[in-house]
C-alpha cells in the first residue's frame, strides 16, 4: 500500500503548469534565472495580496485552487528552504535604515519560513495542523514523510502537502558568488550539453491534496527515502536497496525521472544511478524546466503525476527512450549539491 494517494495537484513554475498545463513550449531563462510565471491570483483579496512577499504569493496562489474545492483539509504541511527570504532581508535593512525606529511590520510578518503555511491557513480559515519543514534540499521530502505519518494516525483525513521557494535577490547574489550558478546565460535545454560548474536558478510552488483513499486518486506515493552522502557508490547502493525493498519480484520501473541539473560536479551521482536502469527504462530530466532550487523535487512529483495521468512525456524531457509503452512506475531521484539525496517512487492508483 502507498504511503498516501494524491488526488489534486497544482503547480506554479517557470513553465506553463498552472491550471491548464502546456509543457511542450519551454520558457527560457532571463538574466540566468528561471522565474516563476505568476498568475493573476484572482482568489486572493487585493488588500492582502499587495502585502504578500513573493514566496507567500506563490504558495497561497498555488494552494487555493485545491482548497476551494469544498474538501475538508485537516492539516497544511509545507516544505521550504528560502521561503520569505526576500522580506527577511528587507526587514533587516530597515532596522539599519531607520536605526531600529518605526519599522514596517509587513516585511517582518512575511519574513519567516512558516508565513506561507500560516497565510494559507488564514485564507482558508483552517485552524488544524499547520507546520513548515525547513531542511534545505530535503524540505519537501520531509514534509511528505510527515504527511504519511499523519495519515497513518488519522486514517480518514485530508492534508494539503506542498513546497515553495523563491529566487531572493540577496540569496541569489550570495550563491552566485559561491559558484552555484552558470556564469553565462544559456537556454535551459543547453544545461545538459555544456560541461561546466553551476546550474540555472529556479523557483516555484507545487501543492497536493493527499489522503488514504484510493478511489479517484491520480497516483500513489509508494515510498520515500532520504540520505546524506558525498559518495556516489553509497548513493547507488542505497538506490539498489530501495528498489529491491519497494518493487515486487520481477517488477520494473518504467521511467527514471532525474534531477540532473547540468552541474558537472554532481553528474557522477546521476550517472551512478542511471547505470542501474536497464535499456527498457526511459530516462527523463526536469531541471531545464524548473531550474535548480531546494524544493525542486516537488515540481518533479507534480510532473510525475501529470505523466501518470496523461501518459504523455514531452520530448525535451527525454534523455533516453525505453521500450516500455506506458509510464506507470516512476522513480524520482534528486540531489542537492552533492550531499542531500532523495528517492521517491510513484505509481497509478489502480
Amino acid at each position: 500500500m502507498p504511503l498516501f494517494y494524491i488526488h489534486e495537484t497544482s503547480c506554479i513554475s517557470p513553465q506553463s503548469t498552472f491550471l491548464q498545463p502546456n509543457l511542450e513550449i519551454l520558457s527560457i531563462p532571463v538574466d540566468k534565472k528561471l522565474m516563476a510565471i505568476e498568475p493573476a491570483y484572482e482568489d486572493i483579496p487585493v488588500n492582502i495580496l499587495r502585502r504578500m512577499g513573493k514566496a507567500v504569493r506563490l504558495g497561497a496562489g498555488c494552494a487555493l485552487p485545491i482548497i476551494k474545492k469544498e474538501i475538508e483539509i485537516n492539516g497544511i504541511i509545507i516544505g521550504t528552504s528560502n521561503g520569505g527570504m526576500e522580506d527577511c532581508f528587507k526587514f533587516l535593512n530597515q532596522i539599519i535604515q531607520y536605526e531600529e525606529g518605526q519599522l514596517t511590520p509587513g516585511n517582518f510578518v512575511q519574513s519567516t519560513m512558516n508565513a506561507i503555511a500560516a497565510q494559507i491557513g488564514l485564507l482558508s480559515k483552517n485552524k488544524s495542523y499547520n507546520i513548515t519543514h525547513v531542511h534545505r534540499g530535503l524540505s519537501f521530502e520531509n514534509a511528505a514523510i510527515d504527511a504519511a505519518m499523519q495519515l497513518n494516525e488519522n486514517l480518514n483525513s485530508n492534508f494539503l502537502l506542498g513546497a515553495v521557494d523563491e529566487i531572493s535577490a540577496y540569496n541569489y547574489n550570495i550563491e552566485n558568488l559561491g559558484g552555484w550558478y552558470r556564469e553565462e546565460n544559456i537556454a535551459g535545454i543547453d544545461l545538459y550539453t555544456t560541461d561546466a560548474n553551476g546550474s540555472i536558478a529556479g523557483e516555484g510552488a507545487a501543492m497536493f491534496l493527499v489522503n488514504n483513499k484510493k478511489e479517484n486518486a491520480i497516483a500513489g506515493l509508494d515510498a520515500v527515502h532520504i540520505i546524506h552522502s558525498e559518495d556516489e557508490v553509497t548513493v547507488q547502493h542505497q538506490l539498489k536497496s530501495f528498489l529491491a525493498e519497494h518493487l515486487a519480484a520481477g517488477e520494473k520501473i518504467d521511467l527514471f525521472l532525474s534531477g540532473e541539473n547540468g552541474d558537472n560536479r554532481f553528474l557522477k551521482f546521476y550517472t551512478a544511478c542511471e547505470n542501474l536502469m536497464d535499456e527498457n527504462i526511459s530516462i527523463a530530466r526536469f531541471k531545464h524546466m524548473s531550474g535548480e532550487f531546494t524544493t525542486a523535487a516537488a515540481i518533479a512529483v507534480w510532473l510525475a503525476c501529470y505523466i501518470i495521468q496523461d501518459q504523455k512525456l514531452p520530448l525535451h524531457m527525454l534523455k533516453r527512450k525505453g521500450a516500455h509503452a506506458s509510464y506507470k512506475k516512476i522513480l524520482l531521484y534528486n540531489n542537492y549539491r552533492g550531499v542531500q539525496h532523495s528517492f521517491m517512487l510513484l505509481s497509478p492508483a489502480v
